[in-house]
């Protein structure tokens, strides 16, 4: 079969012919469905991403599809069983193998597309906002690029926990998506002095930041005494570097959230979380927002679109 790899250190992606992947022990072999991209994708191109594969390796951390096989130990899947798997990498090709206990059933009613989408952005945004940052009822969430792939479903389960929401995105028809996922405000992240407009609404209890730069500091200075400040990732290309005296004044709290680290040391809150969600999905309280999708074969095009920026919600490849 061919698979869409990374054949060395610094090569550029390409598709590869590959035997079907070896079935081990505690795996399920997946007939892949859809595979949804994420900003990891590109730094493991990169070479930046903090599990990398060595190389060789197939691009496509997240998938959804049938089982076609299950490995010597594996209970609770059978082959024509509809699952979601997060394999961290090898979803951009036909087959992939993915530990049992990084899968789960798919209600009959979410499509592998949705599948596809929902673990890693929603599974983010899920941790972060409850296991985390402990967001309650009636307080204030500022979420930056609202928009893309983490902070529309930062967006949209901010809302479902009873949070009031402030938004943040570049230009209208981005800001449009955050209000109809649940925005209660709306800034352009293109407009000056973020500062003095979160103020004007009232502050901050707790920011979800998934770009970085100066706007972590300016949202900062304008949260509210105990606020929680979340780094989920710099997809503006810039660090913050936190000023450590205002923490200590205003007795703040910066957490990060790394999902996957959690597959490390603590996979059962991980699983819980995902249970949630996909009930949440199946029961349509969360309706995931796919931007759009591309097949197998353009799946450089879809990466590219991802690295521009231009999508909203989730890019999602499709593999028939």
């Amino acid at each position: 079969m061919k698979a869409y790899q990374i054949s060395g250190p610094g090569a550029t992606p390409a598709f590869a012919p590959m035997p079907r992947p070896a079935l081990k022990a505690g795996e399920i072999r997946i007939r892949t469905r859809a595979c949804g991209l994420n900003f990891a994708d590109l730094l493991m191109i990169e070479g930046k991403y903090q599990d990398t594969p060595q190389t060789p390796f197939t691009l496509g951390m997240e998938v959804a599809g049938e089982v076609l096989e299950i490995g010597p130990g594996v209970t609770g899947f059978a082959p024509g069983d509809r699952v979601a798997g997060f394999p961290g990498q090898g979803g951009l090709a036909p087959e992939v193998c993915v530990a049992a206990s990084r899968c789960l059933p798919l209600p009959a009613n979410m499509a592998y597309d949705t599948a596809a989408a929902f673990q890693v952005a929603y599974g983010t945004s899920h941790l972060a906002l409850d296991h985390k940052a402990r967001l309650q009822p009636g307080e204030t969430l500022f979420v930056t690029g609202a928009a893309g792939g983490v902070g529309l479903t930062a967006v949209e389960i901010g809302k479902r926990m009873g949070a009031r929401i402030i938004a943040s995105a570049r230009g209208a028809d981005k800001l449009e998506i955050a209000r109809a996922a649940g925005a209660d405000h709306l800034i352009d992240s293109d407009s000056p002095d973020l500062r003095g407009q979160l103020k004007a609404l009232g502050g901050i209890d707790v920011m979800y930041d998934s770009v970085g730069g100066p706007g972590f500091l300016e949202a900062l200075r304008a949260t509210r005494p105990e606020g929680r400040l979340l780094a989920i990732g710099f997809a503006g290309g810039e660090v913050p570097q936190v000023p450590a005296n205002l923490l200590l004044v205003k007795n703040l709290s910066v957490m990060g959230l790394y999902w996957g680290g959690y597959l490390a040391f603590r996979p059962e809150v991980l699983t819980a979380s995902l249970q949630t969600l996909a009930a949440w999905i199946a029961e349509g309280h969360l309706r995931p927002h796919i931007g759009a999708r591309f097949p197998l074969d353009r799946a450089a095009e879809a990466l590219e679109m991802l690295r521009a920026r231009k999508s909203t919600g989730k890019i999602v490849v499709t593999v028939d």
